[in-house]
Parts: C-alpha cells; structure tokens; sequence
C-alpha cells in the first residue's frame, strides 16, 4: 500500500502527492465508473436504445458528479487531502456544473423540456450531499438514491421518457448496492484517514489471532474492487447485447 508522510494514501486507488495524481484521486474512477454504470442499466433495459441519447446522459453525469460533486467535496473538507488550490476546485465544480447544464439544455432539443427538470434535481442531490446542506440530503440512504438509483431512472427515462416497473426495481437494486458500498467505504475510510493505527485480536478455539491495520483494509477495501470490476463489467456486457 502507498504510504504518504507515514500514512497511507487516502483511497485504495490514491496516488496523491503529484499535481496529475492528485486529479486522478480527485475523480475516485473506480467508484465513478461504477456509478456510471447505473446510467447504462437504465438506457439498455429501455424497448429502444439511442446511442446519442446514452452517450449524452453519460457526459452529463460524468460531468456532474465524477467532476463537479467531487471536487466541492474536495473544496468543503479535504477528505483526500490533495495540494489542488481552492480556486482549481471551484474552477472545476462550477465548470463541470455547467458542463452538465450544457448537455441538458443540448437534451431539450433532443428529447423533452423535462431534460431541464431532471438535471435541476441532479445538480440538487449532488451539491446537496457533499456541500452538506441539510442532514437528510447527507446521510447513507440519499448517498444510495442520488449515486444508485437516480442514474437508473434518468438513464431509462432518456431512453423511453416514461418508467415502468423494471426501471424502478433496477433502481432498487442500484440503492441496494450503492448502500452496500457506503457500508464497506466508511470503515475503510476512517480506518485510512484518521487511525494511526490499528488492530484487532480475534481470539480462536486453540489460538489467537492479530489481524493488522492492512489486514481490516483488504476486508473492506477488496469487496469494494471487486464489486466496482464487477458493476462495470456488467454494464459493458449489457451494452454490447443491445448494439
């Protein structure tokens, strides 16, 4: 594991420490290309996939939230800890916000007025979560709506501009899951960010055992890769069925 000034980098996929390296830890691409993945169940469960219309709610997403969400994240409280200046940060949110507005208002023309409607709710539950505007728009189950179940919905409905019951159960599943990787990222998290140090002594029928601070990180931090490979992998082998 890297370790930076005796401690280790902020996320398994960290690289912080260089003005490039602090970007790429800036956009968690693991955890971005997963929810970006959820976009892609919604468009190819739709009767009809339109390629623009994917590739468009795609950009407007990445720009939205792998962009814009975590660099006034960034901006709020340092989670990660990058040299990347203020000025930088909000040059990036506010430019990958309007980005997102760009696409949107590009998908008025292209599919519905409601294009408008559903960015404002985006940009809405983003900002809201991480700038930490009202407690409820900052807890597990708006971080499992807004990252799951929200790009579900939006990218079935820029497909079809209707739901049915497969878009929200998808949804669901997509909530689910964004909830089982909040509950294995906090741990993991905390354990990086803020411990020193750490252990945990299980003690067995005929002998005892010490699981050291990596040790309780893989338990978490493993899981964690392998559902996003696995997210990703998914959306590509829907995507390749349906063109």
């Amino acid at each position: 594991m890297r370790v930076r000034n005796g401690r280790l980098q902020p996320a398994f996929y960290g690289q912080t420490g260089s003005q490039w390296g602090d970007v790429l830890t800036l956009l968690h691409p693991p955890y971005t290309a997963w929810h970006l993945s959820y976009v892609v169940y919604g468009a190819t469960i739709a009767s009809e996939l339109d390629v623009l219309r994917l590739g468009g709610t795609l950009v407007a997403f990445f720009l939205g939230t792998g962009i814009a969400a975590h660099a006034l994240d960034e901006l709020h409280s340092r989670p990660l800890g990058t040299r990347l200046k203020s000025s930088a940060l909000l040059a990036l949110g506010v430019g990958g916000l309007a980005g997102s507005a760009a696409v949107a208002a590009a998908g008025v023309f292209i599919i519905s007025p409601w294009t408008l409607a559903w960015a404002a709710v985006g940009v809405l539950i983003a900002t809201g979560y991480v700038l930490e505007w009202h407690r409820l728009l900052h807890t597990d189950l708006a971080f499992g709506l807004a990252w799951g179940g929200f790009p579900v919905l939006v990218g079935y409905w820029a497909q079809a501009e209707q739901f049915g019951i497969a878009a929200l159960l998808v949804a669901l599943m997509a909530t689910l899951l964004s909830l089982a990787q909040r509950a294995l990222s906090k741990p993991a998290r905390y354990l990086r960010r803020n411990a020193l140090d750490a252990y945990a002594q299980v003690e067995g029928r005929t002998e005892v055992e010490r699981w050291s601070k990596e040790y309780l990180l893989a338990t978490w931090e493993w899981p964690l890769k392998l559902l996003a490979a696995a997210a990703v992998t998914l959306a590509v082998g829907l995507l390749a069925m349906r063109l």
